[in-house]
């Protein structure tokens, strides 16, 4: 297991799920990840916040639409850690990219601001305040990484790099070309994962659907979780898989948001 107390700039440090009925989605994925779900927003609130917890701690979030125009499906947002979300948010826009909302103040207990690189994918930002980001990581029930899906990585190394100090590392794991994104000096993962050190995230070709961050949780059973995902009334869009130390299949919840799990596949 991994617990945290905290990130660094240029971190991946936060998801949240965003959906039309947060209500309905916190009742789908406590039942799938085993997590407890608190919306922290008052009942006659218009929005909703549910701060989703593992063991206590913190792992992630399903909310309302705020502070920012509705994205166009439900779907899973990636928050990077800042130090300023105000100066990154024009930064960002220097750059090339579009603020979509914010930046504002979260229910969550955080300072936010929501944008597209480029290329359109959305990403988030995230300047600590009560929430310094998920506490639980790297284990099942939790979540372990975030995939960019582009079509112009060289654009996109450009700005993640200027926004972020990214660096990018491409290798072929089995028939894919994987893009790693590390950032000098840091330590992230599991001493037992196949690639940790200086890791931020992961990047693919872009195959289908438009540029965007998807988002993976790590599972017990890659197969079980699949197959209870369809049994809650979501959907399998990848039946499971395999690739190099992993089990892992893409999914979508019944409101159509889409993420992928993994199942760690230690040797010996």
């Amino acid at each position: 297991m991994s617990e945290r107390d905290g990130f660094e700039p240029g971190v991946p440090c936060w998801v949240a799920g965003v959906h039309p009925d947060p209500s309905a989605a916190a009742g789908f994925y406590t039942q799938l990840f085993g997590w407890e779900a608190e919306n922290l927003m008052p009942p006659d609130h218009p929005a909703d916040y549910f701060l989703c917890t593992l063991r206590g701690r913190r792992v992630a979030a399903l909310v309302s639409q705020h502070g920012a125009p509705p994205p166009p499906q439900p779907l899973w947002g990636t928050y990077v850690w800042v130090d300023d979300a105000d100066e990154s948010a024009a930064k960002a826009s220097e750059l090339g990219g579009a603020l979509v909302g914010g930046p504002f103040d979260s229910p969550g207990g955080g300072r936010m601001a929501v944008l597209t690189d480029p290329s359109g994918a959305g990403f988030g930002l995230w300047q600590p305040g009560e929430n310094t980001g998920a506490q639980v990581v790297n284990e099942p029930g939790a979540w372990a990484m975030s995939d960019l899906r582009t079509p112009d990585l060289d654009g996109a190394e450009a700005f993640y790099g200027e926004l972020f100090g990214w660096q990018t590392e491409t290798f072929e794991m089995g028939e894919d070309r994987v893009t790693m994104w590390r950032l000098p000096g840091y330590v992230g993962g599991e001493p037992e994962q196949p690639v940790s050190r200086e890791v931020v995230a992961v990047s693919a070709p872009l195959s289908d659907g438009p540029p965007r961050w998807d988002v993976n949780f790590w599972v017990d059973d890659a197969d079980g979780a699949a197959e209870k995902t369809a049994e809650l009334g979501g959907t399998v869009v990848v039946e499971p898989f395999d690739t190099p130390g992993f089990r892992n299949a893409v999914v979508a919840d019944p409101q159509g948001a889409v993420f992928s799990v993994s199942q760690l596949k230690l040797a010996g």
